[in-house]
């Protein structure tokens, strides 16, 4: 069964930075599309970034995050960061690693077959 495992969350300052990751293991699913998406308390589930191979590299942010964040692979880590940067207290949230069998990376999060167990951004003012 393939786990998406994701790490790098944390406290953080406004303006500050940090590197989120996930990494795909076992199992024998190769994602093609992920994603990125995050829950802030009482509120929806939020698309934040995704990328697939189409092939060549595509991306696709939100336009809260476009400019700030940077979505990225290591294909043969089968792993995806996200460089946030510029950190802003409304990007508090769980954070959630999504994955696709298809090279879907749009913002439906019923387009991802597999999620993580998320990880939690706190950014203080």
């Amino acid at each position: 069964q393939v786990q998406l495992i994701e790490s790098g969350g944390g406290p953080v300052q406004a303006g500050g930075s940090l590197r989120l990751s996930c990494a795909a293991s076992g199992g024998t699913f190769t994602p093609y599309g992920m994603a990125w998406f995050r829950q802030a308390p009482d509120k929806a589930r939020e698309f934040v970034a995704a990328h697939t191979w189409r092939p060549g590299d595509v991306t696709n942010y939100s336009d809260s995050v476009k400019g700030r964040f940077t979505i990225s692979r290591d294909r043969a880590k089968n792993t995806m960061y996200l460089q946030m940067n510029d950190l802003k207290p409304e990007d508090t949230a769980v954070y959630y690693c999504a994955a696709a069998e298809s090279t879907y990376a749009g913002t439906w999060p019923r387009g991802y077959e597999r999620w993580g167990q998320g990880t939690q951004v706190t950014v203080s003012s």
